[in-house]
């Protein structure tokens, strides 16, 4: 098995307490996402950090009416310092709520030999949501570990965790 662990938008704009776009449980995952973080630096599983990098006119805003974000090159779109990634660990910016629409990141894992993934991070319901239908539609194996996700709200959380398991065969660990 050669999986790989993604961390998705542990950004200042949705980490930092009264961020533009907070999440207020990315705080409460942080020592979970620590942990799975230093162990898979210490057995030299790759680390990915998919990250939002928007322009300032990107329609997402318009559309979803989500206030601008994650803005290519600013504070708020880097990963925060207690997450931050190492020289040699890739991060792969994404306009997209799934890191496959538009990146590279395909193209990374098949060349690491990645076959399996675990999914960390924020949110829940969106990003890490459709990354997992993207990576499955790919054909990689799948995990997301509970403790390790955030989600705006308890139910979208609930629901986007039920629709990784049971229609898309994602194993949640719980």
């Amino acid at each position: 098995m050669n999986q790989a662990l993604l961390v998705i938008d542990m950004l200042n704009d949705f980490v930092r307490e009264g961020a533009v776009l907070e999440v207020p449980e990315t705080r409460t995952i942080l020592p979970a996402l620590r942990a799975r973080l230093a162990e898979a630096r210490r057995t030299g599983v790759p680390v990915l950090f998919l990250c939002d990098a928007h322009a300032s006119d990107d329609r997402e805003f318009s559309r979803m009416g989500w206030p601008p974000h994650a803005l290519r090159g600013s504070v708020g779109a880097r990963v925060i310092d207690e997450l931050a990634p190492r020289p040699e660990e890739r991060i792969v910016e994404k306009t997209s709520y799934s890191g496959f629409a538009g990146t590279a990141l395909d193209g990374i894992l098949k060349e690491l030999g990645v076959t399996d993934l675990v999914l960390t991070g924020c949110v829940t319901n969106i990003c890490v949501l459709y990354t997992a239908a993207d990576a499955v539609m790919r054909g990689y194996r799948v995990t997301v570990p509970v403790d390790a996700v955030a989600a705006l709200d308890e139910a979208d959380g609930a629901f986007a965790l039920r629709q990784m398991e049971q229609v898309l065969g994602v194993r949640v660990l719980r």
